[in-house]
């Protein structure tokens, strides 16, 4: 059984279950668990089952493509009021996962167990409009990925990375490299020639911004 905190926080972060009926919603907390998950976890690997659908309260979960050199791509990212649809997939497919989650920032979550997530599919229309519309962003999202790594240069793809986040950006070239499905040596050489043109100035695990319109620019070629 959820605390009452975490019960609001839940039914904050996930609006759609404040609707449902009194008895259903009780047996719903009754059954979910409450996990607090630090930074680095993996939560779920290939070819692993699914244990449960995660609502995220906060944090943040990477969902990566890793090759066996160790190179990765990210696929997505889950945040609060999300949740993912590769879960939500090898649930309804009786099927194990196909890719890696891993906590990207300490995060805390309610699991619910496969039951319930199918209960809530078939039984109840606004949790089930909330999975299909998940499935269509994401789907929408990973088009435009393939599209990315098919037809735009890595710098290119770098460029439209940098502009959108907010500078300064506290994050490391290896974790760019892991973002893009790059590799660091590659992504460190593209900021060292953005920073030697002027539109970037790099620090230790940050990066500034200078001249966003021509990093705009290089990415829209």
């Amino acid at each position: 059984m959820l605390d009452s905190q975490t019960q609001a926080l839940l039914l904050q972060a996930y609006p759609m279950l404040r609707e449902l009926p009194a008895p259903q919603l009780a047996d719903l907390l009754s059954s979910a668990t409450a996990m607090r998950v630090p930074a680095g976890t993996v939560m779920f690997d290939e070819n692993q089952p699914c244990q449960g659908f995660p609502l995220l309260l906060s944090g943040s979960i990477r969902v990566i493509k890793a090759a066996a050199n160790g190179r990765e791509l990210q696929l997505y990212r889950v945040s609060p009021g999300e949740s993912c649809i590769l879960t939500s997939s090898c649930l309804l497919g009786h099927a194990h996962y196909h890719a890696r989650g891993v906590v990207e920032r300490d995060a805390e979550l309610v699991a619910l167990p496969p039951s319930a997530f199918k209960m809530l599919l078939s039984k109840y229309e606004p949790f089930r409009d909330y999975i299909f519309s998940l499935f269509s962003e994401r789907l929408t999202d990973l088009m435009q990925l393939v599209s990315a790594v098919a037809f735009q240069k890595l710098d290119q793809r770098l460029a439209a990375l940098l502009i959108a986040k907010p500078s300064p950006i506290h994050v490391t070239h290896q974790a760019l490299a892991d973002e893009l499905g790059s590799v660091r040596e590659i992504v460190s050489r593209l900021l060292k020639s953005f920073a030697e043109q002027g539109w970037v100035k790099l620090g230790r695990e940050q990066i500034e911004v200078v001249d966003a319109s021509a990093l705009k620019k290089l990415s829209e070629l």
